[in-house]
Protein backbone atom coordinates (compact mmCIF):
# COMPACT_ATOMS: atom_id res chain seq x y z
CA UNK A 1 0.00 0.00 0.00
CA UNK A 2 1.70 3.54 -0.89
CA UNK A 3 2.40 5.17 2.46
CA UNK A 4 0.48 8.25 3.18
CA UNK A 5 1.55 11.23 5.42
CA UNK A 6 -1.17 10.29 8.18
CA UNK A 7 0.33 7.17 10.30
CA UNK A 8 -1.86 4.65 9.15
CA UNK A 9 -1.85 0.58 9.65
CA UNK A 10 -1.40 -1.87 7.10
CA UNK A 11 -4.54 -0.90 5.65
CA UNK A 12 -5.76 1.96 7.49
CA UNK A 13 -6.85 0.70 10.80
CA UNK A 14 -7.26 3.99 12.48
CA UNK A 15 -6.23 2.04 15.80
CA UNK A 16 -2.40 2.74 14.28
CA UNK A 17 -3.07 6.68 14.21
CA UNK A 18 -1.32 8.60 16.58
CA UNK A 19 -3.43 9.31 19.70
CA UNK A 20 -2.64 13.02 19.20
CA UNK A 21 -2.60 12.71 15.78
CA UNK A 22 -5.88 11.19 15.49
CA UNK A 23 -7.66 14.37 17.67
CA UNK A 24 -6.28 16.84 15.36
CA UNK A 25 -7.77 15.07 12.69
CA UNK A 26 -11.05 15.02 14.76
CA UNK A 27 -11.14 18.88 15.39
CA UNK A 28 -9.97 19.10 11.53
CA UNK A 29 -12.92 17.27 10.56
CA UNK A 30 -15.02 19.12 12.91
CA UNK A 31 -13.57 22.56 11.58
CA UNK A 32 -14.15 21.47 8.07
CA UNK A 33 -17.72 19.41 7.64
CA UNK A 34 -18.67 16.92 10.10
CA UNK A 35 -20.12 14.29 7.88
CA UNK A 36 -20.04 10.62 9.46
CA UNK A 37 -21.50 9.06 7.15
CA UNK A 38 -19.40 10.10 3.92
CA UNK A 39 -16.47 9.55 6.38
CA UNK A 40 -17.50 5.97 6.41
CA UNK A 41 -18.59 5.69 2.97
CA UNK A 42 -15.34 6.97 1.93
CA UNK A 43 -12.79 4.52 3.85
CA UNK A 44 -14.66 1.75 2.74
CA UNK A 45 -14.21 2.59 -0.32
CA UNK A 46 -10.33 3.22 0.59
CA UNK A 47 -10.48 -0.77 1.48
CA UNK A 48 -11.68 -1.55 -1.54
CA UNK A 49 -9.32 -0.45 -3.35
CA UNK A 50 -6.43 -1.40 -0.94
CA UNK A 51 -7.99 -4.89 -1.46
CA UNK A 52 -7.51 -4.90 -5.09
CA UNK A 53 -4.14 -3.13 -4.67
CA UNK A 54 -2.97 -6.43 -2.85
CA UNK A 55 -4.73 -9.29 -5.40
CA UNK A 56 -3.11 -7.29 -8.41
CA UNK A 57 0.73 -7.86 -6.08
CA UNK A 58 -0.51 -11.54 -5.56
CA UNK A 59 -1.12 -11.91 -8.70
CA UNK A 60 2.32 -10.33 -10.32
CA UNK A 61 4.54 -11.79 -7.20
CA UNK A 62 3.26 -15.59 -8.91
CA UNK A 63 4.98 -14.25 -12.31
CA UNK A 64 7.59 -11.73 -11.08
CA UNK A 65 10.15 -11.53 -8.19
CA UNK A 66 7.94 -9.92 -5.16
CA UNK A 67 11.07 -7.22 -5.02
CA UNK A 68 10.29 -6.46 -8.83
CA UNK A 69 6.49 -5.86 -7.66
CA UNK A 70 7.39 -3.96 -4.94
CA UNK A 71 9.98 -1.84 -7.20
CA UNK A 72 6.74 -1.29 -10.16
CA UNK A 73 4.85 0.25 -7.00
CA UNK A 74 7.65 2.38 -5.77
CA UNK A 75 8.54 3.75 -9.49
CA UNK A 76 4.84 4.11 -9.89
CA UNK A 77 4.38 6.47 -6.91
CA UNK A 78 7.58 7.84 -7.63
CA UNK A 79 6.40 9.41 -11.41
CA UNK A 80 2.76 10.65 -9.51
CA UNK A 81 4.53 12.73 -6.85
CA UNK A 82 7.07 14.37 -9.89
CA UNK A 83 4.17 16.96 -10.58
CA UNK A 84 3.46 18.20 -6.94
CA UNK A 85 7.59 18.24 -6.52
CA UNK A 86 7.97 20.21 -9.79
CA UNK A 87 5.74 22.86 -8.29
CA UNK A 88 7.27 22.97 -5.45
CA UNK A 89 10.96 22.01 -4.94
CA UNK A 90 11.42 22.98 -1.55
CA UNK A 91 9.02 20.34 -0.21
CA UNK A 92 12.40 18.05 -1.21
CA UNK A 93 14.02 19.78 2.24
CA UNK A 94 12.73 17.88 5.29
CA UNK A 95 13.27 18.71 9.14
CA UNK A 96 13.57 15.55 10.40
CA UNK A 97 15.85 13.98 7.20
CA UNK A 98 17.08 11.06 8.88
CA UNK A 99 13.58 10.45 10.41
CA UNK A 100 12.08 10.44 7.67
CA UNK A 101 14.53 8.12 5.32
CA UNK A 102 14.22 5.52 8.81
CA UNK A 103 10.26 5.77 8.35
CA UNK A 104 10.89 5.85 4.67
CA UNK A 105 12.63 2.24 5.34
CA UNK A 106 10.37 1.35 7.69
CA UNK A 107 7.55 1.23 5.42
CA UNK A 108 9.29 -0.61 2.44
CA UNK A 109 10.20 -3.61 4.40
CA UNK A 110 6.82 -3.51 5.43
CA UNK A 111 5.61 -3.58 1.40
CA UNK A 112 8.57 -5.92 0.84
CA UNK A 113 7.83 -8.53 3.60
CA UNK A 114 3.84 -8.11 2.51
CA UNK A 115 3.90 -8.28 -0.74
CA UNK A 116 6.34 -11.57 -0.53
CA UNK A 117 3.88 -13.24 2.29
CA UNK A 118 1.11 -13.13 -0.40
CA UNK A 119 3.11 -15.13 -2.70
CA UNK A 120 2.29 -17.96 -0.66
CA UNK A 121 -0.56 -17.70 1.52
CA UNK A 122 -4.17 -16.66 0.77
CA UNK A 123 -5.03 -12.92 1.16
CA UNK A 124 -7.56 -13.20 3.79
CA UNK A 125 -4.59 -14.86 5.80
CA UNK A 126 -2.08 -12.06 5.25
CA UNK A 127 -4.43 -9.13 5.73
CA UNK A 128 -5.79 -10.64 9.13
CA UNK A 129 -2.22 -11.08 10.50
CA UNK A 130 -1.41 -7.41 8.88
CA UNK A 131 -4.15 -5.94 11.39
CA UNK A 132 -1.76 -6.80 14.43
CA UNK A 133 0.74 -3.69 13.19
CA UNK A 134 -1.10 -1.45 16.04
CA UNK A 135 -0.07 -3.76 18.95
CA UNK A 136 3.58 -3.46 17.82
CA UNK A 137 3.11 -0.12 17.60
CA UNK A 138 2.37 0.11 21.30
CA UNK A 139 5.02 -2.00 22.03
CA UNK A 140 7.46 -0.22 20.09
CA UNK A 141 6.23 3.10 21.67
CA UNK A 142 7.79 1.93 24.85
CA UNK A 143 11.73 2.14 24.23
CA UNK A 144 11.79 4.38 21.38
CA UNK A 145 9.52 7.12 22.48
CA UNK A 146 9.70 6.36 26.19
CA UNK A 147 6.06 5.72 26.47
CA UNK A 148 4.30 4.68 29.59
CA UNK A 149 1.66 1.39 28.57
CA UNK A 150 -0.15 -0.04 30.91
CA UNK A 151 -2.04 -2.92 31.98
CA UNK A 152 -4.44 -3.10 30.05
CA UNK A 153 -3.05 -2.18 26.64
CA UNK A 154 -0.60 -4.88 27.82
CA UNK A 155 -3.44 -7.15 27.86
CA UNK A 156 -4.68 -6.39 24.77
CA UNK A 157 -1.65 -7.09 23.13
CA UNK A 158 -1.75 -10.30 24.78
CA UNK A 159 -4.97 -11.02 23.47
CA UNK A 160 -3.93 -9.71 19.84
CA UNK A 161 -1.31 -12.34 20.20
CA UNK A 162 -3.13 -14.81 20.63
CA UNK A 163 -5.50 -14.05 17.81
CA UNK A 164 -2.22 -14.50 15.58
CA UNK A 165 -1.51 -17.81 16.85
CA UNK A 166 -5.03 -19.31 16.23
CA UNK A 167 -4.57 -17.73 12.34
CA UNK A 168 -0.79 -18.95 12.35
CA UNK A 169 -1.33 -22.48 13.90
CA UNK A 170 2.62 -22.98 14.64
CA UNK A 171 3.25 -26.97 15.44
CA UNK A 172 0.17 -28.28 13.15
CA UNK A 173 -0.14 -29.41 9.88
CA UNK A 174 -1.71 -26.27 8.32
CA UNK A 175 1.43 -24.19 9.67
CA UNK A 176 3.19 -22.71 6.46
CA UNK A 177 6.43 -20.72 7.05
CA UNK A 178 5.72 -17.76 4.70
CA UNK A 179 3.02 -17.02 7.80
CA UNK A 180 5.76 -15.21 9.07
CA UNK A 181 6.30 -12.84 6.47
CA UNK A 182 3.13 -10.42 7.42
CA UNK A 183 3.88 -10.82 10.95
CA UNK A 184 7.73 -9.03 10.14
CA UNK A 185 5.50 -6.82 7.80
CA UNK A 186 3.61 -5.45 10.43
CA UNK A 187 6.59 -5.27 12.65
CA UNK A 188 8.36 -3.35 9.92
CA UNK A 189 5.37 -1.06 9.39
CA UNK A 190 5.00 -0.32 13.55
CA UNK A 191 8.12 0.86 13.04
CA UNK A 192 8.15 3.26 10.49
CA UNK A 193 4.70 4.54 11.89
CA UNK A 194 6.90 5.10 15.43
CA UNK A 195 9.61 7.42 13.42
CA UNK A 196 6.70 9.04 12.28
CA UNK A 197 5.09 9.60 15.80
CA UNK A 198 9.29 10.74 16.69
CA UNK A 199 8.83 13.62 14.20
CA UNK A 200 7.69 16.70 15.38
CA UNK A 201 3.95 17.48 14.38
CA UNK A 202 3.44 19.75 11.73
CA UNK A 203 7.22 19.62 10.78
CA UNK A 204 7.30 18.41 7.67
CA UNK A 205 4.72 19.24 4.43
CA UNK A 206 2.51 16.13 3.77
CA UNK A 207 3.95 16.28 0.08
CA UNK A 208 7.60 15.96 1.93
CA UNK A 209 6.31 12.67 4.08
CA UNK A 210 5.39 11.59 0.80
CA UNK A 211 8.51 12.13 -1.60
CA UNK A 212 11.26 10.92 1.25
CA UNK A 213 8.47 7.58 1.09
CA UNK A 214 8.33 7.13 -2.53
CA UNK A 215 12.50 8.36 -3.11
CA UNK A 216 13.33 5.87 -0.32
CA UNK A 217 11.55 3.07 -1.84
CA UNK A 218 12.44 3.73 -5.30
CA UNK A 219 16.50 3.79 -4.48
CA UNK A 220 16.60 0.71 -2.06
CA UNK A 221 14.81 -1.03 -4.16
CA UNK A 222 16.33 -0.13 -7.39
CA UNK A 223 19.76 -1.34 -6.00
CA UNK A 224 18.54 -4.36 -5.29
CA UNK A 225 16.94 -4.94 -8.52
CA UNK A 226 19.80 -6.45 -10.73
CA UNK A 227 20.64 -9.13 -8.53
CA UNK A 228 16.55 -10.62 -9.33
CA UNK A 229 15.40 -8.80 -12.42
CA UNK A 230 12.89 -10.76 -15.18
CA UNK A 231 12.36 -8.84 -17.78
CA UNK A 232 8.47 -7.76 -17.25
CA UNK A 233 5.97 -8.15 -20.07
CA UNK A 234 4.10 -4.53 -20.60
CA UNK A 235 0.77 -6.63 -19.04
CA UNK A 236 3.28 -6.82 -16.12
CA UNK A 237 4.51 -2.73 -16.32
CA UNK A 238 0.42 -2.08 -16.25
CA UNK A 239 -0.29 -3.98 -13.79
CA UNK A 240 2.18 -2.63 -11.64
CA UNK A 241 1.18 0.91 -12.80
CA UNK A 242 -1.97 0.46 -11.51
CA UNK A 243 -1.35 -1.02 -8.29
CA UNK A 244 0.89 2.66 -7.71
CA UNK A 245 -2.66 4.40 -8.94
CA UNK A 246 -4.89 2.43 -6.66
CA UNK A 247 -2.95 2.10 -3.59
CA UNK A 248 -2.29 6.03 -4.10
CA UNK A 249 -6.21 6.66 -4.32
CA UNK A 250 -7.23 4.25 -1.53
CA UNK A 251 -4.94 6.80 0.88
CA UNK A 252 -6.63 9.80 -0.96
CA UNK A 253 -9.67 8.42 0.43
CA UNK A 254 -8.21 7.41 4.04
CA UNK A 255 -7.46 11.17 4.07
CA UNK A 256 -10.70 12.37 3.32
CA UNK A 257 -12.47 9.92 5.15
CA UNK A 258 -10.98 11.44 8.42
CA UNK A 259 -11.47 14.92 7.34
CA UNK A 260 -15.10 13.95 7.82
CA UNK A 261 -15.75 11.96 11.04
CA UNK A 262 -13.73 11.34 13.98
CA UNK A 263 -11.27 7.87 14.36
CA UNK A 264 -13.61 6.42 16.80
CA UNK A 265 -16.33 6.43 14.23
CA UNK A 266 -14.09 5.17 11.06
CA UNK A 267 -11.95 2.41 12.69
CA UNK A 268 -14.56 -0.49 12.64
CA UNK A 269 -15.15 0.08 8.93
CA UNK A 270 -10.99 0.18 7.76
CA UNK A 271 -11.33 -3.65 9.23
CA UNK A 272 -13.62 -4.36 6.38
CA UNK A 273 -11.18 -4.92 4.45
CA UNK A 274 -10.83 -8.47 5.47
CA UNK A 275 -14.54 -9.12 3.47
CA UNK A 276 -12.98 -7.81 0.38
CA UNK A 277 -9.57 -9.83 0.72
CA UNK A 278 -11.26 -12.73 1.36
CA UNK A 279 -13.94 -12.10 -1.76
CA UNK A 280 -11.38 -11.08 -4.06
CA UNK A 281 -9.36 -14.59 -2.78
CA UNK A 282 -12.04 -16.49 -3.55
CA UNK A 283 -12.81 -14.96 -7.00
CA UNK A 284 -9.24 -14.63 -8.17
CA UNK A 285 -7.37 -17.43 -6.85
CA UNK A 286 -9.93 -20.06 -5.27
CA UNK A 287 -9.07 -19.95 -1.80
CA UNK A 288 -11.49 -19.13 1.21
CA UNK A 289 -10.28 -18.37 4.59
CA UNK A 290 -11.18 -20.82 7.20
CA UNK A 291 -13.26 -20.90 10.73
CA UNK A 292 -10.20 -20.56 12.93
CA UNK A 293 -8.60 -17.74 10.31
CA UNK A 294 -12.04 -15.87 10.92
CA UNK A 295 -11.91 -16.26 15.01
CA UNK A 296 -8.28 -15.36 15.03
CA UNK A 297 -9.06 -12.41 13.12
CA UNK A 298 -12.33 -11.40 15.00
CA UNK A 299 -9.49 -11.35 18.00
CA UNK A 300 -6.86 -9.57 16.44
CA UNK A 301 -9.04 -7.07 15.52
CA UNK A 302 -11.07 -6.61 19.05
CA UNK A 303 -7.61 -6.32 20.16
CA UNK A 304 -6.87 -3.44 18.20
CA UNK A 305 -9.65 -1.45 18.39
CA UNK A 306 -8.96 -1.91 22.30
CA UNK A 307 -5.37 -0.38 22.03
CA UNK A 308 -7.33 2.22 19.66
CA UNK A 309 -9.52 3.06 22.69
CA UNK A 310 -7.62 2.99 25.32
CA UNK A 311 -4.50 5.46 23.64
CA UNK A 312 -7.22 7.75 22.62
CA UNK A 313 -8.43 7.80 26.87
CA UNK A 314 -4.69 7.78 27.75
CA UNK A 315 -4.08 11.08 24.73
CA UNK A 316 -7.24 13.17 25.70
CA UNK A 317 -5.71 12.73 29.09
CA UNK A 318 -2.51 14.34 28.25
CA UNK A 319 -3.70 17.33 26.35
CA UNK A 320 -6.14 17.78 29.43
CA UNK A 321 -3.15 17.27 31.99
CA UNK A 322 -0.93 20.35 29.59
CA UNK A 323 -3.93 22.51 29.39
Amino acid sequence: MTESAVPIAKAGPAASISPTASISMERTAERQSDDPVRGIMLIVAAMVFFSMSDATAKFLGQRIPPIEVVWLRYAGFTILMVPALIRHPSRLRSAAPLLQIGRGLGLLGSALFFTSGLRYLAMADATAMSFVSPLFITALSIPVLKEKVGIRRWSAIVVGLVGVLIVVRPGTSTFNPASVLPLLSSVSWAFGIVLTRKMTQGSDHTVTTLAYAAITGLVVTSLILPFIWEPPSWQVVALGGFIACVSTTAQWLVVLGYRRASASVLAPFSYTQLVWSSLAGFLLFDMIPDSLTLVGASIIIASGLYTAHRERIVARQRLAGSA
